[in-house]
């Protein structure tokens, strides 16, 4: 027999599994990168990352990014330059071919600010990184956020490549996804009309 305390901890599960399900993805989000080479800035982008987004911004505690980046989609429209940033000395991606960024805690800024306080994996090493983001609700709700991330933290860049006044530590992240709300936001929201 089911004792209340329970049957609560079971109701309190079942709302939190409820509350975690993931926002879907919509074509037309992207993750991208800029960085510079001798003074010359260039952007890249990856062109192929799952994210799976779990986020709400009056539950913060039960908030959940999790992204999946394929390093040798990386795409800067030039051929020899996306070559190297696959190879050895850059990404490595034949040998680490996916970088992860989990994060679990969550901060309001102000506004639809948000941060997301997580940490980066690539080539085999994970560090802190935050990602400040804006959340804007709606028929498709977005996410676009940047954070800043020092390439030399995970042996990116190395060797001849190590010289930051040539190429600089800090490398900038922007995304921005397009999202459809998950299954149970929806039916709740149909529930209130």
């Amino acid at each position: 027999k089911a004792t209340p305390l329970l049957l609560s901890a079971g109701l309190a599960l079942f709302a939190a599994a409820a509350n975690a399900a993931p926002w879907r993805v919509l074509p037309g989000s992207t993750l991208g990168f800029g960085a510079s080479f001798e003074g010359e800035a260039f952007e890249g982008s990856f062109a192929r990352f799952t994210p799976r987004i779990e986020f709400d911004p009056k539950q913060l505690a039960s908030s959940r990014f999790d992204v999946a980046i394929e390093l040798a989609t990386a795409d800067t429209k030039n051929d020899e330059r996306d070559e190297a940033l696959r190879g050895v000395g850059f990404f490595n991606a034949k040998r680490a071919p996916q970088a992860r960024y989990l994060a679990t805690k969550f901060r309001a800024l102000g506004g639809n600010r948000y941060a997301a306080d997580g940490a980066l994996t690539l080539n085999g090493i994970s560090k802190p990184v935050t990602l400040e983001f804006t959340w804007t609700p709606g028929a498709q709700t977005v996410l676009a956020g940047s954070a800043a991330v020092k390439r030399l933290e995970f042996n990116v860049g190395v060797g001849e490549w190590s010289d930051t006044s040539e190429l600089p530590n800090e490398v900038k992240i922007r995304t921005r996804l397009l999202l459809a709300a998950p299954t149970h936001l929806l039916a709740a929201g149909r529930a209130e009309q």
